[in-house]
Parts: structure tokens; sequence; C-alpha cells
């Protein structure tokens, strides 16, 4: 039986721990959850978080959203529970049997393989920008680095309707890029380390896209960046490098780059390698744009290249 928690004008600071200590208590019952009853966030429209509103103190729904996600828990399909009120149910998720997904490596058979990265939708909306930000000519040439299935790809499409491009993609794992083939029957998708670049396999490109790479392990950033530099993309060409700002746990998306015995987010690192980034792409001559929030992208284009089309969808 879930334990229930009502709530309507008490503050956050009461809410958390008195939630906290609810889930740990059914953490001891088997397929447990705890019930939490408050003010529904659309009766409140307009109010800032915490202001008092006619069904109670207010909180948007993204402030439930981040509480469960702060608890480790999964946020449940909410229902009316009477005149402005809402309930809805958290449970804990099974992390003892939800490894990383990338785990057991990234072929086709793990599962890494079944992260679309797209389905974010901060991601998809802020990579279609910087390739339009960058904004390749039709029929150029795009190398995507790291590029496992190919499900990255499928950004292009939505940026640039009316465009078709050559895109080659580039993998250590035969698997992955034997999905990506199908996935993209006109690429072209080379099996290579990138740490051996640069390679005489691949020419100058007007888009070069990694996500989710320069932190790899064997990855040397600043190599890796000078020989994209000087051997791989066009004098006019343009950079989208993405830095992961959360993991995965149980299919869910959570948020913040973890260190090993935190309990929470720590972002030192991944703010250290975004800036170093950044200030060596401004030294070769690039103007740098920092957007995102689950996966931080770097877009870096010439100094004094016109910037591409805005966003709209």
């Amino acid at each position: 039986m879930p334990s229930s928690l009502s709530f309507t004008l008490e503050p956050l600071s009461l809410i958390v721990p008195a939630v906290r200590e609810a889930l740990e208590t059914s953490r001891l019952k088997e397929g447990a959850e705890v019930t939490l009853e408050v003010p529904d966030p659309d009766a409140g429209l307009g109010l800032y978080a915490g202001e008092l509103g006619a069904a109670g103190r207010h909180r948007p729904w993204s402030v439930w959203v981040d509480l469960a996600d702060a608890l480790g828990a999964h946020l449940r399909t909410p229902e009316r529970a009477g005149p402005g009120r809402v309930r809805f149910g958290l449970g804990l998720r099974p992390y003892a049997a939800a490894p990383a997904p990338d785990a057991e490596g990234y072929g086709a058979d793990s599962d890494w393989a079944r992260v679309d990265k797209l389905e974010d939708p901060v991601l998809l909306l802020t990579l279609v920008e910087a390739l339009r930000r960058i904004g390749p000519p039709a029929g150029g040439r795009v190398l995507a680095l790291g590029v496992n299935t190919g499900r990255e790809l499928d950004a292009l499409a939505l940026a640039f309707p009316d465009r078709s491009f050559k895109v080659v993609g580039v993998d250590s794992d035969a698997s992955a890029l034997g999905q990506a083939r199908r996935r993209h029957p006109a690429g072209r998708f080379v099996e290579l380390d990138v740490a051996c670049l640069p390679s005489a396999e691949l020419d100058r490109f007007d888009v070069i896209l990694a996500l989710s790479l320069l932190q790899s392990p064997g990855v040397r950033r600043d190599v890796l960046l000078k020989a994209l530099c000087r051997h791989h993309l066009t004098e006019t060409g343009g950079l989208v490098l993405g830095f992961p700002n959360a993991r995965y746990r149980d299919g869910t998306l959570s948020y913040g780059a973890r260190m090993k015995n935190f309990a929470r987010p720590d972002l030192s690192l991944l703010c250290a390698d975004v800036t170093d980034t950044r200030r060596d792409l401004q030294k070769r001559g690039f103007q740098v744009f920092v957007t995102g929030k689950y996966e931080v992208l770097l877009t870096a284009l010439p100094v004094g290249q016109r910037v591409g089309q805005r966003l709209e969808l």
C-alpha cells in the first residue's frame, strides 16, 4: 500500500525531507511507492514557484519532475484529486538492476544501441540550431565522429529539409556501423579509431559533428582538434562538439555530470573541458557558441562568417 503525503501551503524546504523519508521507508516494501497530493500546477499559471494562489502554494510540473530526478524516483502519471488538486506517485528506480547503458560497450547488441539522443527535445532543437548556424551548402560534406548507429544524423533532414549532403560516419565498432549503414544507405561509414586522425581515408568537410566523444578514454582532445582543424575541415567549415551533462539510468535521462562517490552532480570537469575547448577554438580563429542542457554543445565557425538561419520549426 503506497504511503500518501498531502501538501498545500508548505515550502519546498519541508517537502523535500518529508518525501525523501517516505521514499526511504517505502524502499523496504516490495513494489511500494509514495503518493503526493498537491495544488494543481494548471491552477497557478502565471505565478512563480512558491507563490500563493487560490489552490495553495504554486509549483509548475517542472519542479516535481526535478524533485523526482533529484531523489532517484520515477514520476508516475498524475490524476485529478478534486478541485484545484492533483495526485501522482513517486516510485524508486531499480538502480541496482540497471547499469549505465555504456557498461557493456557500444556495439549493435549493447544497451547503448537502444539510446536515441534525439529523443531529448533540448538536444534535438539545439543540434538543429547549431547545424543551421554553420549553414553548410547543399551537397556539402558532413563528418560524424563516434557516429555509432547513426541516429544523430537524422537531425540533418530536420535542419535542412531542402538540402542533401555527402555524409561520412566514423566509429571503431563494426557492428554499430552496420546499423548506421542500414539507417543511412546513402552515407559512407568507416571503421576507424579517432585517435588515428588525421587519416588519408577522410577528406575535408563543411561540418564535423562529434557528440559525447571528446571526453572518451584514449581521446586527447587537443590532439584531435588540431588534426580536425588542420586536415579535415574546409576553410569555411564548422564544428559541433557535444559534452554529456547527464547519465541514463533505468531508461531515464538524469541531469548532471556525475563523478564517482559524489551524491549530486559535479560540473567542475565538464566546465573545465568546455572552457578549454572554447579557448582552443577561439585561438584557432573560430567564434564559439555554447548551448544545450543534458548535452552541452560547442558550435564553432570561422570568425567573420555570417551566422546561418535562426531556428524555426
